[in-house]
């Protein structure tokens, strides 16, 4: 999300950060606090894609709205899998992309936007409708939709949507939760392994950050693939602002995500191939440098 707002401070837009705790929670106090008279827009994650944080983004959402200002929520990491209602959550835009919490290919994706919210199409060009006229049309979708659309992506998407609502996404959230509690408890069992967010499964999605004390992130991913079959993502996450926040920068984390597919002897054997790094951190391999 920062990218873009770097760009935009390029063409003059002021930006205000509110940074997190170290437990990756921002205060919604102090996003109300960081308010100006000018400000029109507040873009919060509803969960952290690092450490899994869950957002308090109700109270920021109608913080803002009693100002007038518009919210944009990113739930790439929610959808699907935390249970979002859009008519109890005032928010005015809700991003989120297809191939995570929602299960449906790379490249998808959606946005919701509430009726009423003025937006400047990114892209402008053919729609298929109205195009006798050379201006961008101006109802929904349509006025966001040029060019040829990813069909074979959406088709699976579709797919991928039908599963959740009959599955319902509760219960995603239900097993997810169960899955992140063994998790916790079997992670913290484990010498000189260090957790960072929030240890309630209650507060966070289904993404865990770790280390490995002495090891390089990557060194702990390669051996976790390589020895053990076992595939999770190292690094800074595309998130660099999150792990200052954490004290992991510049080297980031080792992020393991329980999905609705992971049985707990999966999470058995996720801790157990851990436990045996731990506890020989340099037998399979020199550590990255």
């Amino acid at each position: 999300m920062t990218r873009p707002l770097r760009r935009m401070e390029e063409g003059g837009v002021s930006i205000t950060v509110v940074p997190a705790g170290r437990d990756g929670v921002v205060d919604a106090k102090a996003v109300a606090a960081a308010f100006r008279k000018e400000t029109r827009l507040v873009a919060a994650v509803h969960a952290s894609n690092v450490s899994g944080a869950i957002q308090p983004v109700e109270e920021i959402v109608r913080a803002a709205r009693r100002r007038g200002i518009f919210t944009l929520v990113d739930a790439a990491q929610t959808a699907g899998s935390v249970p979002i209602s859009l008519a109890g959550l005032p928010v005015d835009l809700l991003a989120a992309s297809g191939h995570k919490g929602l299960l449906g290919p790379q490249g998808t994706g959606f946005l919701f936007v509430r009726e009423g919210v003025p937006l400047v199409p990114l892209i402008e060009g053919g729609t298929g409708t109205r195009s006798e006229n050379d201006l961008q049309p101006d109802f929904y979708p349509d006025a966001l939709e040029s060019g040829t659309q990813n069909s074979v992506g959406v088709a699976g998407l579709s797919v991928s949507l039908a599963y959740l609502l009959r599955r319902g996404v509760e219960s995603v959230r239900k097993k997810e939760t169960a899955l992140l509690e063994e998790l916790f408890e079997g992670m913290e069992r484990i010498p000189g392994v260090t957790v960072f967010g929030p240890r309630d499964p209650s507060r966070c999605a289904s993404v865990v950050s770790f280390l490995v004390e002495g090891m390089d992130p990557a060194e702990t991913g390669r051996r976790l693939e390589k020895r053990f079959g076992i595939l999770v993502r190292a690094g800074l996450h595309c998130s660099p602002n999150s792990h200052r926040t954490l004290g992991t920068f510049p080297d980031g984390t080792v992020r393991v995500s329980p999905g609705p597919f992971t049985t707990r002897k999966e999470i058995g054997l996720f801790l157990e191939a851990l436990g045996k790094i731990s506890r020989s951190p340099r037998q399979f391999g020199p550590r990255a440098g």
